[in-house]
This record gives structure tokens, C-alpha cells and sequence, in this order.
């Protein structure tokens, strides 16, 4: 008997191709399996193939007894109770390769966007009839000669400031540990203190997951310590920075601009941000492209396919239950 896959969201079947035919996979025939839809189909699943809208708690895993991976479709997994996972011995898997390059695009366009003031004027041009040319009028920031700090130095953030180099950027990171010089030479990277990259930053970047330890990481205490007129662009998970303090400090100008694709409470929005000419909003859609869709996809599918196949080199977040 094939192991049976739940599979929560219509993703590409482009992906799922092998899925499909290696195992029993239940697919929805709309957008998405409800939350009542998926507590009644896991009860004899084997494995869920899951989205970050949809939680995977402790409740749901103890309606999956024969529960044995849980294959994220994305590289962030806060929506996974990964503890209860592993005390249950159930594998949890997420898609990093797939979502890289993209994620690392948006966030330098988010951050051309908000400095150069494209989605401002682009606005303004569209519906405001008294809008004024000039040259010395909508006047920006460029990027060469600026210091990007990259919160977060992993795959992501190594892509970002691989363009960012290219722009004629400085880069400067913080990471939970400092990277090999041979990865930081290429980049012409300097590994710094929190602080430092605070107040050194022309342009900050968050690119670190959210934990415990992250969760506004970018707070009051940290924005004082930021250069006057820094931009802030985020592209990781939206409570790693406190958005009521990003209001405060896009209003009184410590902060001269932000981009943003990721919020603290998705889907809502905190209302003052739609008010800014400087902020640049996007529907967290850094990994929206159709290449991306449907290797993520593959490469979740390439999990378990991996994982039901008896190898350990999959891309899993808590490998001690193989110990």
C-alpha cells in the first residue's frame, strides 16, 4: 500500500508530477483544503505537504497518527510546532534552495523601490493630476557607495549581497555566526556587531528566521541606535521587526523609508503604513514567480520523495529524530 500524502494547497502539479505517481496523493480540486477539510483527511495520512497559512499544531498532529513527515512549502516553518514534531519523531522539511534567488530579487527591488522612489512616483504620475516635474524635484537615494547591513547571512542574504556587490555596495552582516572567509571574500563581506551594523547602516535588510530570540529584534531600542535617514527592507518573516515602532520612526524621520513584503499580523496591515509615500507594500510575495512555484514545489515533493526513500540528506529542520 502506498504512503498517502496531504497535500493542503493547490500548488503546480508541474511539481508533484513524481509525487503523484510514487505515492497516493490527495490534492484539493479548489484553491486549498479548509482547516476542517485537513483535521478530517490527515487522520490516516503518512505525510502533509503543507503552506505557511496553514498551521500544523500539536492538535492536528495528534489527529495524525501515522503522521511521519511534514514537508513545508517554503523555506520559513513558524507556521509548524517543530517541538511537538520532534518529540512525536515526525520529520519537518522546509524548501530553501527553491525560494533563494527570488526572495534576494525582491528584496533589492524593494530597496531600489523605496530609495530611487519608484512606487511613489509611479503613484503620483497615475492619480495625482497636480503632480510636478523637475529636476530637482522626487529626488531619491541611489545604491552605489551605500551600506547595506544584512540581518540574517544564509542563503538569502549571501544572494542579496551578491547584487548588492554589484551595485557598488559595502556589505555588512550579522549572523548567529560568522561566516568562512571564503564565503565572505567573494562578497567582500565584514562581519559586525548588531550594534555596529545599526549604526554604520545606510540600508538594513532583515533576512533572519523568526524565533523566540528574533521576534522584534528590530525594536525601540534598536532603531535609536540606527544612522538618521536609514531605509529598512523586509523580505524574512514580518515580527522580526516591531511595526508599531517602524510607524514611529517612519514618521519622524529617523527611518526615511521602508519596503516591505512581510508583516506582524498577516494578512492585516497596520493602517498608517497605506498613509506613507515612503513605505513600499508588497502582498508577501518575494517567492511569486512561476519558475519558483514550481520548483518549491519539486523540491518539497524531492522531500519526502527523499525521506520514504531512507536518506538523511533532505533538507530537514530537526534531523535528532534520526538519532
Amino acid at each position: 500500500m502506498k504512503p498517502k500524502i496531504l497535500i493542503t494547497y493547490r500548488i503546480p502539479r508541474e511539481g508533484i508530477r513524481e509525487l503523484e505517481e510514487k505515492f497516493d496523493v490527495i490534492y484539493p480540486e479548489k484553491e486549498e483544503f479548509t482547516p476542517a477539510d485537513i483535521e478530517k483527511r490527515i487522520v490516516d495520512c503518512d505525510a502533509v505537504l503543507s503552506v505557511f497559512i496553514r498551521p500544523v499544531t500539536a492538535e492536528l498532529m495528534a489527529r495524525a497518527p501515522k503522521l511521519k513527515i511534514i514537508a513545508n512549502f517554503g523555506v520559513g516553518y513558524n507556521n509548524i510546532d517543530v517541538a511537538e514534531a520532534t518529540r512525536r519523531g515526525i520529520a519537518v522539511c522546509n524548501t530553501p534552495n527553491a525560494v533563494t534567488e527570488p526572495t534576494a530579487e525582491m528584496a533589492l527591488g524593494l530597496m531600489l523601490a523605496t530609495m530611487r522612489r519608484i512606487a511613489e512616483t509611479d503613484r503620483n504620475l497615475r492619480t495625482n493630476p497636480d503632480f510636478q516635474w523637475g529636476m530637482m524635484r522626487n529626488l531619491g537615494f541611489g545604491l552605489t557607495g551605500k551600506t547595506l547591513g544584512i540581518i540574517g547571512m544564509g542563503r538569502i542574504g549571501r544572494a542579496l549581497a551578491r547584487r548588492a556587490v554589484a551595485s557598488g555596495m559595502e556589505i555588512i552582516y550579522n549572523n548567529r555566526n560568522r561566516l568562512d572567509a571564503s564565503l565572505e571574500k567573494p562578497l567582500n563581506a565584514t562581519y559586525v556587531s548588531m550594534d555596529e551594523l545599526l549604526e554604520r547602516s545606510d540600508v538594513i535588510s532583515v533576512n533572519t528566521p523568526l524565533t523566540e530570540e528574533t521576534r522584534h529584534l528590530l525594536g525601540e531600542k534598536g532603531m535609536q541606535k540606527m544612522k538618521d535617514g536609514v531605509f529598512m527592507v523586509n523580505t524574512a518573516r514580518g515580527p522580526v521587526i516591531d511595526e508599531k515602532m517602524l510607524v514611529k520612526y517612519l514618521r519622524n524621520g529617523k527611518i526615511a523609508g521602508a519596503g516591505l513584503d512581510v508583516f506582524e499580523e498577516e494578512p492585516k496591515i497596520t493602517k498608517e503604513l497605506f498613509e506613507m509615500e515612503n513605505v513600499v507594500l508588497t502582498p508577501h510575495n518575494a517567492t511569486g514567480t512561476i519558475e519558483t512555484r514550481i520548483e518549491t514545489a519539486r523540491e518539497a515533493s524531492q522531500n519526502i520523495i527523499g525521506f520514504f526513500s531512507g536518506r538523511k540528506d533532505i533538507s530537514i529542520v530537526n534531523p535528532e529524530i534520526f538519532a
